[in-house]
């Protein structure tokens, strides 16, 4: 049998996955959501968990900095754990402690916020250079975001993911296009420091998160089965507009 999470991650290999396996971990009973992560791990270093990290809701580098957090006080504790890291592919400076549900893009606009290829190098390799050594993506990330992490992490994982074969690195494949400006972006310097434009002109570069004081625990979280009925949704469209007007 191939070797388990655990097994790859003692070997210290560096593995990549996304959200959708971490929720069928959590479903066979491997993976336990409970409070706030790093808030966990600083308080409480010796709860026994493996491999602790952090899975959605904020961008990559605030969840690595999440993850640090972590790992600066499971050390502190003389203990030890592996760490992983899974966030959005979404830039989310402007969001509140919920992260990005409170963002009035969520969950059908999102797209504007979407990091780059080349964001995702950035990520992969401060995700490992932070001594993170389960790196992978949640909500927003698509193939492409995931074959960069694997590439920007090729030479320490000794290999280069199947996709590669599809382009060339950092756009060496521009160099057959036929207009020269865009043969002179063929090298990885050029995307490293781009800063790409929205083409959005009426649109704001930072958006204000709803404040709508609600957060686990509360009575209008519970779910349940029936449809949301016409005076219900009043209230929600009351609580919106109370909202939007405080901030």
């Amino acid at each position: 049998a191939p070797p388990g999470i655990l097994e790859r991650l003692n070997a210290n290999e560096v593995v990549i996955g996304d959200g959708g396996f971490v929720f069928a971990l959590e479903k066979r009973g491997y993976v336990k959501a409970g409070p706030w992560t790093p808030e966990a791990a600083v308080t409480h270093p010796e709860a026994g968990a493996q491999i602790v990290g952090v899975n959605c809701h904020f961008d990559p580098l605030t969840c690595v900095e999440a993850v640090k957090m972590m790992k600066a006080a499971v050390e502190k504790a003389g203990l030890k754990a592996h760490y992983m890291v899974q966030p959005l592919a979404y830039h989310t400076p402007d969001c509140n402690c919920q992260g990005f549900i409170d963002l009035p893009e969520f969950p059908f606009a999102l797209e504007p916020r979407i990091l780059t290829r080349w964001d995702m190098h950035k990520y992969a390799r401060e995700a490992y250079n932070a001594g993170i050594r389960f790196i992978g993506g949640c909500c927003g990330f698509e193939p492409y975001h995931i074959r960069a992490v694997a590439e920007e992490l090729a030479p320490e994982r000794g290999f280069l993911p199947q996709a590669s074969d599809k382009h060339g690195l950092w756009g060496a494949a521009l160099e057959m296009h036929t207009k020269p400006w865009v043969r002179a972006r063929a090298r990885r310097d050029y995307w490293e420091n781009i800063h790409p434009a929205s083409g959005r002109p009426k649109c704001p570069s930072l958006s204000s998160p709803e404040g709508w004081g609600v957060t686990k625990g509360h009575t209008e979280l519970l779910q349940h089965r029936e449809a949301t009925t016409a005076q219900e949704m009043q209230h929600v469209l009351e609580r919106q507009k109370k909202a939007k007007s405080a901030v």
